[in-house]
C-alpha cells in the first residue's frame, strides 16, 4: 500500500523505499501465517516482499488500474503471484476484516476517515502500519525513525513508522466468582477504555479498589489488585484474553503464607464506552 494517495486518482503515486517497506514488515513481525492487505498498493511492493520475504499471503487495492497490472506482473516475476493479488478499487468500499497486518502510505485526512473501520472491523490483535502519517489521538504503540537515501526520488529524507495492535472491547462491567483461601468470593470488575489504554477498579466484599499495571494488547488483558480476604491483604494478578463477553485466563494470589494460581473466567454484564471512534480532524 505504498502510493501516496487519498481515495482518488488524483494523488501521485509516491513509493515507500525498499528499506522502509522492510522495516514496517519487522515492526509488524510478519509471518508465513499472516494475510496483509495495503491500502493504496502503488505498484504491489509491501505485499510482493511480504509473501517474497516472509511467506505471507497478501492483497493489494488502488485506484489506478495500471498500476494494478503492474503489480501482478511483478508478483509473477518475483514468483508470489500464488500467494498474492491485486485489485482496482475504492481503498474505503475494500473489506478488510480478514487482515492480520494492514499497511498504508496514505494522507492523514483519509488516515482519519479510515480509523473508525480499523478499531471495528479488523480482529483484535491485528497490527497496523503506517508509513509518515499517524491516526490522531490514537497513540502508536512502536514509533520507528529512520533516514532513507531513495526517498523523494532519490533526493533522500527521513520516514516514521508508525505500529498499532488493534485492542480488543473491553470497557463495561465483569463479573466473576472465584474460590481463594478457602472463601469463595465474587468480584466486579468496571473498565474504562481509551483506545488499548485501560483504567478501572474492583469491587469486592464490600470495598472497591484501583487496578494498577493494567495493560490492553490486542485481545489480551492484564491488571494487577490488592483485595483482603479474611483480612489478609491479598494481591491478585489477572491474565486473561478476550473472547467477545468473556475472559478466560489465570489469577495468581500471593499473601502472607498464601500463594497459588487459578483459573480465572469473567462475564461482561455491561458494555462501555470503548475509545473514541469517529473520524477526528487530522492534526
Amino acid at each position: 500500500m505504498f502510493a501516496l494517495r487519498a481515495a482518488t486518482a488524483q494523488v501521485p503515486f509516491v513509493p515507500t523505499p525498499p528499506d522502509v517497506v522492510e522495516r514496517m514488515l519487522a515492526m509488524a513481525q510478519v509471518t508465513k501465517a499472516d494475510y496483509l492487505i495495503d491500502l493504496g498498493s502503488g505498484d504491489g511492493r509491501v505485499v510482493r516482499m511480504a509473501a517474497q520475504k516472509y511467506g505471507a499471503r497478501g492483497f493489494g487495492v488502488d485506484l489506478d488500474a495500471e498500476l494494478v497490472e503492474r503489480s501482478a506482473s511483478l508478483a509473477r516475476r518475483d514468483g508470489v503471484s500464488d500467494r498474492v493479488s491485486f485489485l482496482a478499487q475504492d481503498l474505503f468500499k475494500t473489506d478488510i476484516a480478514e487482515a492480520t497486518v494492514l499497511t498504508m502510505y496514505l494522507l492523514p485526512a483519509v488516515n482519519m476517515q479510515l480509523r473508525p473501520r480499523l478499531l471495528t472491523e479488523l480482529k483484535p490483535g491485528t497490527r497496523v502500519v503506517s508509513h509518515d502519517f499517524d491516526l490522531g489521538d490514537w497513540a502508536a504503540d512502536q514509533i520507528a525513525k529512520m533516514y532513507t537515501k531513495e526517498k523523494y526520488g532519490g533526493s533522500g529524507g527521513d520516514s516514521t513508522i508508525f505500529l498499532w495492535v488493534v485492542p480488543a472491547q473491553a470497557a463495561g462491567r465483569w463479573q466473576w466468582r472465584q474460590h481463594v483461601a478457602g472463601e469463595t468470593i465474587d468480584y466486579e470488575l468496571a473498565l474504562k477504555q481509551q483506545f488499548q489504554k485501560i483504567e478501572g477498579s474492583v469491587r469486592s466484599q464490600g470495598r472497591e479498589v484501583k487496578i494498577e499495571a493494567a495493560e490492553l494488547r490486542g485481545d489480551a488483558i492484564r491488571f494487577a489488585t490488592t483485595i483482603a480476604v479474611k483480612g489478609r491483604p491479598l494481591r491478585h494478578v489477572f491474565d486473561g484474553r478476550i473472547v467477545g463477553d468473556t475472559i478466560e485466563g489465570e489469577v495468581s494470589v500471593t499473601g502472607a503464607s498464601i500463594q497459588g494460581a487459578h483459573q480465572w473466567s469473567a462475564e461482561r454484564v455491561e458494555r462501555g464506552a470503548t475509545y473514541t471512534n469517529r473520524a477526528a480532524a487530522p492534526r
